[in-house]
């Protein structure tokens, strides 16, 4: 993973990650993130609502955007500054997640970068979308991408 520093990010540049949403990565994000909620782990509850089936905690989506801001673009030492987020559809378990992020404004006296975020599923559609600012680091990094352990990101082939 090689970071981008502010004068190497342009206006259209993007990076995309695929990832799929398995059962074990939604009972790991549930226990670390506290969220009990049972709509997201206890099918027999979860079928008496309008979704018929577990879903994935929305925040969980969300949190692949900071994977490709921090692997990706800008890439290793960038902050994440803000971010809005607007939810879309459910995610369901074993749906595959398609998450991108795109340049759409760069201030290079502030060291910021605006990026467009979106979310989609295997059949293309939209499941989050929102911005976020970004500071890429002064320098760029680099690092080895690190072996996540089995629980951890489901990568897509």
């Amino acid at each position: 993973m090689t970071g981008r520093t502010i004068d190497e990010l342009v206006i259209g540049d993007r990076a995309e990650l695929t990832c799929s949403i398995n059962a074990d990565l939604v009972a790991s994000f549930v226990t670390i993130s506290g969220d009990h909620n049972p709509l997201h782990h206890d099918a027999e509850f979860a079928a008496s609502t309008s979704f018929g089936e577990p879903i994935a905690p929305g925040i969980l989506t969300a949190a692949f955007i900071s994977a490709v801001i921090g692997t990706e673009l800008p890439g290793p030492g960038a902050v994440y500054l803000s971010q809005s987020l607007k939810f879309l559809r459910p995610v369901m378990v074993n749906d595959t997640i398609t998450t991108r992020v795109e340049v759409t404004e760069v201030i290079p006296g502030r060291n910021r970068v605006c990026l467009r975020t979106e979310c989609v599923n295997g059949r293309g559609e939209p499941v989050l979308t929102g911005e976020a600012w970004v500071m890429p680091a002064k320098a760029a990094q680099s690092r080895e991408r690190r072996i996540e352990p089995a629980v951890a990101l489901a990568r897509a082939a």
